[in-house]
């Protein structure tokens, strides 16, 4: 556990400062083939481990980060529980994974331009599929990294089942194998905004402009936003994604906007932003005209977080992908299969990609924001998926779990965060439930002080 709390340290850190003390509490409880409890504490820490560094520069106060192991597993998955009402399934009918004729492929349609692309694929010289059954029967006909490919190639998400040794060897592996966990780049000086530091709620009056959807990126403005940011989230007119809207906007503002028809707009926030965070391929804002280049141009001496699926070399750099799709490519889902004793792919317990690689990017981005701060110039940090899932991989090196393929260390799925009361929120939808913190940065405790709302609820403006 503590080698994986300084790995991660060193990750996000290149400065490789001294790691402000730590404390754990609590217990770990999901159970799963990988270390994911260690990574859930070990990914949390870091961000407090961040903040605390980020507070002793403000006030030369050396501040105890205290993560409890418990609410860590419990922040890992979904923390809002509806109470009297239901979120819809995040997951589309034909989501899923399915029996090639050489192996298994994950087709992963929530979003419905990607189930169109697949279902479109799937048709050629036959009849489209309408159904999960039908699907299947159609996938059957294909070999997974044809199918693979020609799914990706339409716009849509696919990813074959590989092995870790089959992924370390592809061109692709073996290139975010090599880079970085955070890849920083320093840029432009100039001096941040000045703001009175309070040790209670320290990111306050910090501006985070939020480009990220689904999962990851919101996690980490999440958290930021949970510490005092201002966080204002911005969205195309027509995305949704209902089943995740009250997670994704704790805390924040959320506004509407079409970047190609307001790009002045959106040139008007980055301005008046100290983080922008985006989740956007490595080529997507490139050609919408905001590179990190113009970033940089717009507002001197910015903090950038980015993050993606598949990473930002190699061949895959602008595939589309998700958590589940990268379990699927990286061998983990496999190593899962094995360890279960059975025949179907066995994904990780919670989605725990996603989740670590949000609370780094939120680690890199204060990281950013303390070097702004002491040296007087912005930077850029690269993170991904794939390049989290291979930290993870490495890590589960050292887990008896991996050395004994018994069915008992199958994954459990419910989180017990018994002893903990959580917090009762009203939201547009109806009450609901809200898991404790699991981290105290001295005196700073995670607090949120905007109820989640709809996407759009809120002008796009400072």
């Amino acid at each position: 556990m503590g080698d994986l709390v300084d790995e991660l340290w060193r990750g996000v850190h290149p400065q490789r400062t001294a790691m402000p003390p730590l404390r754990l509490v609590g217990q770990p409880i999901i159970e799963s083939a990988f270390a994911v409890s260690d990574l859930a504490t070990a990914s949390i820490a870091t961000a407090g481990l961040a903040l605390a560094e980020f507070l002793q520069l403000l006030t030369d106060v050396t501040t105890e980060v205290t993560v409890d192991r418990t609410l860590a597993d419990a922040w890992f998955r979904p923390v809002l529980t509806p109470i009297g009402w239901e979120l819809p399934s995040p997951w589309d009918d034909i989501a899923g994974d399915y029996e090639t004729a050489d192996g298994w492929i994950r087709l992963h349609t929530n979003a419905p331009h990607h189930k169109v692309a697949a279902l479109a694929v799937l048709a050629r010289g036959r009849r489209e599929p309408r159904t999960a059954r039908a699907v299947a029967t159609a996938v059957k006909h294909w070999h997974g990294a044809e199918l693979e490919r020609a799914i990706v190639e339409a716009g849509g998400c696919a990813a074959e089942l590989r092995t870790e040794d089959e992924w370390l060897t592809h061109p692709h592996g073996s290139a975010v194998t090599a880079e970085e966990l955070v890849a920083f780049a320093s840029t432009t000086g100039a001096a941040g905004r000045y703001w009175q530091p309070n040790p209670e709620r320290p990111l306050a009056g910090i501006r985070v402009l939020d480009l990220t959807r689904v999962i990851a990126g919101p996690v980490a403005t999440r958290f930021l936003a949970g510490f005092g940011a201002d966080v204002l989230r911005i969205d195309s007119p027509d995305w949704n994604e209902p089943a995740l809207v009250p997670e994704t906007t704790l805390g924040k503002r959320s506004a509407r906007l079409d970047i190609r028809r307001d790009p002045d707009v959106l040139s008007e926030l980055i301005a008046g932003a100290d983080i922008v965070v985006h989740g956007y391929r490595a080529d997507a804002l490139d050609r919408l005209g905001f590179s990190d280049r113009e970033l940089e141009a717009i507002r001197p001496g910015i903090v950038i977080a980015r993050l993606n699926a598949y990473g930002w070399t190699g061949p895959w750099r602008d595939r589309r992908g998700f958590d589940s799709l990268v379990q699927f490519s990286s061998g983990i889902a496999d190593t899962g299969r094995a360890v279960a004793g059975g025949e179907r792919p066995v994904a990780l317990p919670v989605q725990a990609l996603d989740y670590a690689t949000g609370f780094l990017t939120a680690a890199a981005a204060i990281v950013g924001l303390g070097t702004q701060l002491r040296a007087g110039y912005g930077s850029t940090a690269s993170l991904s998926l794939a390049r989290t899932a291979r930290t993870l991989v490495t890590a589960n090196q050292f887990d008896p779990l991996r050395s004994s393929h018994e069915p008992q260390h199958r994954a459990r799925v419910a989180v017990d965060a018994s002893g903990h009361q959580p917090t009762l929120l009203d939201t547009p939808w109806g009450p609901a439930s809200l898991q404790p913190a699991p981290l105290t940065v001295g005196a700073a405790t995670q607090r949120f002080d905007l109820l989640p709302r709809a996407l759009g609820a809120d002008a796009p403006r400072w």
